[in-house]
């Protein structure tokens, strides 16, 4: 074959090449966050005048890690955290939906190469009478036949690329996916857990109120005996016993569905005799707090993230709609060996070989393949709406969390002082019933009182908690590095 033989072969051959490296479509370039450096007008996260133990310091930028739920420093929380990623199922279920997206890819990729199939076959045939025209006609007979196939697509559109690009953005759709049930699992657990010990510290406060009445109702019976109250008094003090006896039915069926919630998301079922408990008392409010940067924020939230895979996802598949448009180039091969018995199959003589290639270009197909490539952008389109729609909701929680911390420092140390100024008036009026200063029944409306700033004071301090949680699942469950 002489240069002017083999330069058009070159040539075609370096365009396939050059040509193979392209791709239709818009390329994905991340999206930028919102231009804002702060998500509310900074102020404190606790009163000035709060207890050292109360207050809380907002560390703007501080850098993540992600076992959040080590703040509190309670080895219990840890523990039932722990046994929640083990075995929650919604946790299980997502890391195999992983698993699958990962295996598509490697499926997707395997279009870069050549496919080779091996064939066999055997079968019988004979001929018309006019097929072959004046030549001998053969008797019918059998034949059999083995060989290879190999088939090839020129990707000089980018077509089989945009779809391995596609699908990978889809197995980190399913990575976000596992990330952000990790995050709920985990923030489910803490809250779930932080329900309980809040119930159960709420039992104990009126179980201790309850006593109280008790103690009372003694205290005016006593004095009804000896002349000193009236009926009425008595009366009085029954129906406050009564009266705060009925709160305890509602807290006990609130720590009940607690419980059970807590099982579903450690994977067990209610009447798990290790379901764990947690006491209040044994945490510890951290005293600082990490604030991600809103620019960081977008690059660490899992929902973000996973906007962000989907909006990658529907870039390549514009890309894949454009290259519908554009002609098919498909490349097969084929070598083996056929006979028309069985002992010659594999003679030399009987050895067979083809090389072909196709072109397919669209032509008319109604407008489909168009209106195709307008509704692939139209979805990235809307992924990108989704994704915009996302961040801004993320911040949204941020402020929320940031918002509700602040406001519940003021209300814990309110609720602390107003929890002390009715335990002193219940003293002081106790003190002036039993030097006949005052009737029985300023004596119970003093213990009532001081029963509805003590509650408030143990549902207000575990708020607290929640909202320090809340604030580490709106920031994506990240914490200080040093914790």
């Amino acid at each position: 074959m002489n240069l002017s033989t083999k330069f058009p072969l070159l040539a075609v051959i370096a365009v396939t090449i050059v040509l193979a490296g392209c791709a239709v479509g818009p390329d994905f370039k991340h999206p930028e966050p919102p231009a804002t450096d702060q998500y509310v007008t900074p102020k404190s996260a606790a009163a000035s005048d709060a207890s050292p133990a109360d207050r809380q310091e907002l560390l703007l930028g501080t850098s993540p890690a992600t076992q959040w739920w080590h703040f509190f420093h309670s080895d219990a929380l840890d523990q039932i955290v722990e046994r929640a990623l083990a075995s929650n199922r919604r946790l299980t279920a997502e890391q195999w939906s992983l698993a699958q997206s990962q295996e598509l890819v490697n499926a997707r990729a395997g279009g870069h190469w050549p496919q080779v199939d091996a064939t066999a076959g055997i079968g019988r045939q004979k001929y018309g009478a006019q097929f072959l025209g004046p030549l001998p006609k053969p008797p019918p007979f059998t034949y059999f036949s083995i060989g290879a196939t190999v088939s090839y697509s020129l990707d000089y559109t980018g077509k089989i690329s945009r779809s391995i690009e596609q699908q990978h953005a889809l197995a980190d759709y399913q990575q976000r996916q596992v990330e952000a049930a990790q995050l709920s699992v985990t923030g489910n657990a803490v809250n779930q857990a932080l329900e309980v010990a809040s119930l159960r510290a709420q039992i104990a406060t009126v179980d201790a109120l309850l006593e109280r009445d008790r103690e009372n109702l003694k205290l005016v019976q006593v004095a009804f005996d000896a002349g000193s109250v009236s009926r009425l008094d008595v009366v009085s003090a029954q129906s406050q016993l009564a009266s705060d006896t009925t709160l305890l039915s509602p807290l006990r069926q609130q720590l009940a569905q607690a419980r059970h919630a807590l099982a579903l998301n450690l994977g067990t079922v209610p009447t798990d005799p290790s379901l764990p408990e947690l006491d209040l008392a044994a945490l510890t409010l951290p005293g600082q707090l990490p604030v991600t940067l809103p620019s960081e924020l977008a690059r660490r939230r899992p929902d973000i993230l996973a906007a962000e895979a989907q909006l990658h996802a529907a870039t390549a598949a514009v890309g894949v709609a454009t290259a519908n448009l554009y002609p098919r180039i498909d490349l097969t091969g084929a070598i083996g060996q056929q006979a028309i018995t069985a002992n010659e199959l594999f003679d030399e003589s009987s050895s067979v070989w083809s090389l072909t290639s196709g072109l397919v270009a669209p032509i008319f197909h109604g407008g489909t393949l168009r209106a195709e490539k307008r509704a692939a952008v139209d979805a990235m389109r809307s992924s990108g709406a989704n994704y915009e729609q996302t961040v801004l909701a993320a911040f949204g929680q941020v402020a929320d969390s940031l918002e509700a911390l602040d406001n519940g420092a003021e209300l814990l140390l309110a609720q602390a002082s107003a929890e002390a100024a009715a335990r002193d008036t219940v003293t002081m009026t106790r003190q002036s019933y039993n030097e006949g200063n005052v009737g029985v029944l300023q004596v119970l409306d003093a213990e009532r009182r001081y029963q509805q700033a003590r509650l408030g004071y143990v549902r207000a301090q575990a708020q607290r908690y929640m909202d320090t949680a809340q604030l580490m699942l709106a920031l994506g469950g990240a914490g200080p590095a040093d914790l």
